[in-house]
């Protein structure tokens, strides 16, 4: 192993198992992939490991611990399902490995690089919320730093071909971890999530809308320009993160007061911002953006977390 390198292995040899090997070993400086980890010996992504001289192992968790190479592995993306990471981080941790975790299981703290990502580096599991977070917390958090944010929606749709096995199985988990993210992480006093699974063909991107009630005295411009700078940010490691259209601003009557969650004010400004997330293509189609941003993003905080090993900061 490189002694610049910090090593890394992957649980989930599925499509962002994959598409996070081909990211890690054509683009990262700082992580060097020992092991992908599966369940199935005829996996593909097992066998396009091995092709490529990367240990692997079709014996999940257990089998990692016995690879040769488990000694040099420092932290572990763990790209299964929610209810598999239970098992997968409660026998990392008690080997000290740090763990970023992609699914929703929610035991770490949530983070979303260009928000939060430098206050948990130090945490032992660090959650990478849902592709519908990543895409749509930076937008939540850009308003919420210009006004109190009463309530905020997202609404992610993907390509039905672009979910797997493991996205299918936590679609519960999508709703309930990225509301709750929503809130922690973007800023919001009360989110809501919703996920669609859309069977067009030829598939679609992943296109994201996200709605902000804010008081109606809020500053647009500024609003406006925060968004628009946050995507500038996110592009940094997702080039395919795109604003579709101007930050749309309505200024809106309730029928009564308190019926949006967060204020008893029966007048509110609805913001409206309108995404569109692309993959790199280097393993999925270019259609399947929503698990490009989140092996993105989970390879960005690794790439923060080996710095800091290699400093020995954490």
């Amino acid at each position: 192993m490189s002694t610049q390198k910090v090593g890394v292995a992957i649980i989930g040899s599925g499509n962002i198992g994959c598409d996070l090997m081909y990211k890690i070993l054509r683009q990262s400086e700082s992580l060097e992939l020992l092991a992908l980890v599966g369940i199935d010996p005829a996996s593909e992504g097992l066998e396009r490991a091995r092709k490529r001289g990367i240990a692997t192992t079709a014996e999940g968790i257990d089998g990692l611990v016995k690879l040769d190479v488990f000694k040099d592995i420092k932290i572990v993306f763990d790209a299964t399902s929610a209810g598999a990471h239970h098992k997968h981080n409660e026998v990392l941790q008690s080997y000290g490995i740090k763990v970023v975790d992609l699914t929703p299981a929610a035991i770490g703290p949530y983070v979303v690089p260009v928000v939060n990502m430098q206050a948990h580096l130090d945490a032992p599991n660090i959650n990478m919320v849902t592709c519908g977070g990543q895409a749509t917390i930076p937008m939540v958090n850009a308003v919420s730093q210009c006004t109190e944010v009463y309530y905020a929606e997202i609404i992610a749709s993907i390509s039905s071909k672009s979910a797997g096995p493991g996205t299918r199985a936590n679609i519960d988990e999508f709703t309930e971890t990225t509301s709750k993210a929503i809130v922690q992480v973007g800023g919001a006093k009360n989110g809501k999530a919703i996920i669609i699974l859309n069977p067009a063909e030829p598939p679609l991107v992943m296109r994201d809308t996200v709605y902000c009630c804010v008081s109606q005295e809020a500053d647009e411009a500024a609003i406006a320009a925060s968004i628009k700078n946050m995507v500038k940010e996110v592009q940094k490691y997702v080039p395919g993160y795109v604003l579709k259209q101007e930050p749309q601003f309505e200024n809106i009557r309730l029928a009564k007061p308190g019926l949006i969650p967060g204020t008893d004010s029966q007048e509110v400004k609805k913001v409206s911002v309108f995404l569109e997330v692309t993959g790199a293509g280097f393993y999925l189609p270019e259609y399947a953006g929503n698990l490009d941003i989140m092996t993105s993003a989970g390879m960005k905080v690794a790439e923060q977390l080996a710095e800091k090993l290699v400093a020995g900061e954490v």
